[in-house]
């Protein structure tokens, strides 16, 4: 190696001018790494929220303003002021709400629709108002069918809960079309119809008035509906500061929609599902009856923890097992009606399942009639398990049993009974509008059960079994009544005759009874 010079600096030997190196390389040394400080940002980005509360989710999503109204006070201190109601509504709502919200987010409608339930029917799937309207979102049976809902003996479609959200969505996105895209009108309109408001909204026009919603000349009861849904719109967005407490509702699926594929009973498929009866239905209060409709639809609501067991539990099980069959012989004086009133069913099922046409049956064949697997009461919200319990709430101090007859009506049944058409509706689970069926059995509550009766009288009841020569004016004679009565108790028809063996009840004083 040949060097021109060669000094040290610094502890480091350094070559200079005309360098070669033969055999060796110099090894340069490697600087340290240099390590900066992190940078942090002036405005860091806040973490995501994670809502976990559906209450909370709607919150935070609420947009419509609320005006300081008069009737929008009232009803924000009457919700203050009750509590209690608001915790059994949030209870209620929790196997729907999240659904609900769901579809509203989805449609990017107002989150506020989302307590229009509470408004409509305190988020009770059963409530049937004056109206005739029924279920959550209290849909008439004109509007039901129009927006695409099922009705039949079987299943009112108004109170199945997924299918009456989607139908009652696709009413208020129509309705606000209708409204020229203003959601105060469309709410309105859903309460009193789209003529209506759009109707009030052109007189004011005409007199150079506003058309603000709280100018226009509505129903009174239109009048208060928006109002009151602001109010609940309030006081659920602000519920800590006026001190309202509502049962946290999880913010994920609470329930699953599965469609069983065929008619399916209803303690067989809570069997299925390792659930009560009564959990079951109360999740699907759109099934009249035990079993879901002959002709669908056979979609079942569970809840998500039970949705996979019960899948698997019906894909295990054979399609014939999911009914109960019986192999009736047809006796003297049978009629279909008879025996499908008598196997809860209806006539069209009989017919189908038995291959009839007509309504001729013949005395000795059989019939193979689907019935319910369990004793009818268990299925307790069931159409008529739930009439039942209300024609039995006591009103007065009698009940008479009315079987309605042809050309009745209950305007013409309250007058006889000298009783309100609205009461009689109610105590039967019905509307005052509501048509009559022949046949349909009616309770009415009475104070007075006679017409002979004084306050001094001592009434009791007596079943009396029609004997051979018996006519209604001997036995009115014999125990003291008028024919008038007994032909009211007993829903009889005054030109057919008594036939011995019939039974018949009377309401007697028997301090005046003939012996």
């Amino acid at each position: 190696m040949r060097l021109s010079s060669l000094f040290v600096a610094g502890g480091i030997a350094l070559l200079t001018g005309c360098q070669s190196l033969d055999t060796e390389q110099v090894q340069q040394p490697v600087p340290a790494p240099v390590v900066k400080p992190p940078v942090i940002p002036e405005n860091p980005l806040p973490a995501p929220i994670i809502i976990t509360d559906v209450w909370e989710r709607i919150r935070l999503n609420m947009q419509m303003s609320i005006p300081d109204e008069k009737l929008v006070n009232q009803y924000r201190d009457w919700y203050i002021r009750h509590p209690n109601h608001l915790a059994r509504v949030s209870e209620r709502a929790e196997p729907f709400m999240y659904l609900i919200v769901e579809e509203l987010e989805k449609r990017n409608m107002p989150i506020e629709l989302a307590l229009l339930p509470i408004v409509e029917s305190a988020f009770d799937p059963f409530a049937y108002s004056h109206g005739a309207a029924s279920g959550l979102w209290q849909f008439t049976s004109p509007m039901a069918k129009h927006f695409g809902l099922k009705m039949n003996w079987w299943y009112d479609g108004r109170r199945d809960v997924p299918a009456a959200t989607h139908a009652a969505l696709d009413m208020m996105q129509y309705l606000h079309g209708k409204t020229h895209g203003n959601w105060l009108y469309a709410i309105a309109a859903y309460n009193t119809g789209e003529g209506r408001v759009l109707n009030a909204v052109k007189r004011n026009k005409r007199k150079g008035r506003s058309t603000d919603f709280f100018a226009l000349d509505l129903p009174r009861e239109t009048e208060r509906y928006v109002p009151q849904l602001l109010a609940l719109a309030d006081v659920i967005k602000n519920a800590d500061k006026y001190g309202i407490q509502l049962a946290p509702i999880a913010n994920k699926p609470a329930i699953e929609v599965i469609d069983v594929g065929s008619q399916i009973d209803l303690s067989f498929a809570a069997d299925l599902a390792d659930m009560p009866l009564s959990s079951l239905h109360k999740l699907n209060p759109g099934y009249n009856r035990w079993s879901t409709a002959p002709d669908g639809p056979h979609k079942l609501v569970v809840p998500v923890g039970k949705a996979d067991g019960f899948k698997l539990a019906l894909a295990d099980t054979d399609s014939s097992q999911r009914l109960h069959w019986l192999r009736y012989e047809i006796k003297s004086g049978d009629s279909l009606g008879l025996i499908a009133n008598k196997y809860h069913t209806t006539i069209d099922v009989i017919r189908s399942v038995n291959g009839i046409k007509g309504n001729t049956i013949v005395a000795g064949k059989h019939l193979l009639i689907p019935v319910a697997a369990k004793d009818p009461e268990l299925y307790s919200l069931s159409s008529d398990q739930r009439l039942a319990r209300k024609q039995g709430v006591k009103r007065a101090d009698y009940k008479v049993d009315y079987q309605v007859k042809s050309g009745d009506s209950l305007w013409k049944i309250a007058r006889a009974n000298k009783v309100k058409v609205s009461q009689l509706a109610a105590w039967n689970s019905m509307a005052p509008k509501d048509p009559l069926r022949v046949g349909q059995k009616l309770v009415i509550w009475t104070n007075k059960v006679s017409e002979n009766q004084t306050q001094s009288s001592v009434m009791r009841t007596i079943n009396y079994k029609v004997r051979s020569g018996d006519s209604l004016a001997r036995i009115a004679n014999k125990f003291n009544v008028t024919i008038k009565d007994l032909l009211r108790w007993n829903s009889l028809d005054s030109k057919k005759y008594l036939q011995p063996g019939q039974m018949l009840k009377l309401y007697v004083d028997v301090t005046k009874m003939s012996v």
